[in-house]
């Protein structure tokens, strides 16, 4: 694959604005080595993190009317955990258009877990940005979505983060949350750590090469240190 016409016939959307797509495929390495002459895809990251998490759960809702609220809570934590995103990218081959730093590039950037999923939300909300329409971005995100979540079954997921959520909420007024307490590294390289802080005291640390493995890794000493 070699242009970007390309890649709209594999996602199965034509952009009116290509700057968008073009961003959606920029990591902030490549940003950085620009030296301010080109964004990265982060911030539609973020905003791509709300759409899929709020188009996975609806769809959830509707199609599996009799699961209780726990059970949905961790099929949607495996459907769009880095695995499975990463999975869904590498599907449609954006790694082989990705505008990564030299460095990056020469360190398999291409292929890293942790950059294909950030870029499968960044494509969703550069979808919904461009077309101004959350059914376009639905409509992108659940050609992945649902036959994943119709082959998954009951299939085992260990999703730290939602285990811990449901034995905090077991005690009303409880609050968790994760804090990002380092950045370490060179942008292909990178290194982040994470604190869980319950009520504002630390229970769980963790590392990792993206923040979301960070938190699991947080979330897994957490439940540890309090036996489970």
């Amino acid at each position: 694959m070699k242009s970007l016409e390309e890649f709209e016939k594999k996602i199965g959307y034509s952009f009116r604005d290509r700057t968008l797509l073009q961003t959606a495929l920029t990591h902030s390495s490549y940003a950085n080595e620009s030296r301010g002459r080109t964004i990265s895809y982060e911030r539609l990251e973020f905003l791509g993190d709300s759409i899929l998490g709020f188009v996975t759960a609806e769809y959830l809702y509707t199609a599996f009317p009799d699961l209780p609220e726990g059970k949905l809570t961790k099929k949607r934590a495996s459907l769009v955990c880095e695995k499975s995103l990463c999975g869904f990218t590498r599907s449609f081959g954006a790694g082989e258009l990705l505008r990564l730093s030299h460095g990056e590039q020469h360190s398999g950037g291409r292929e890293r877990p942790s950059i294909l999923a950030d870029v499968f939300e960044s494509i969703t909300a550069a979808i919904y940005l461009d077309s101004g329409s959350l059914e376009e971005a639905k409509r992108f995100v659940l050609r992945f979505i649902e036959p994943a979540a119709k082959s998954a079954g009951e299939r085992p997921f260990k999703d730290h983060k939602t285990m811990l959520q449901e034995i905090i909420q077991q005690n009303p007024g409880e609050r968790l949350e994760y804090v990002l307490t380092g950045e370490h590294g060179p942008d292909h390289d990178k290194h982040f750590t994470v604190e869980v802080h319950l009520n504002s005291n630390v229970i769980g640390k963790g590392g990792g090469r993206s923040k979301k493995e960070a938190e699991q890794q947080a979330a897994r000493e957490a439940l540890e240190l309090m036996g489970y």
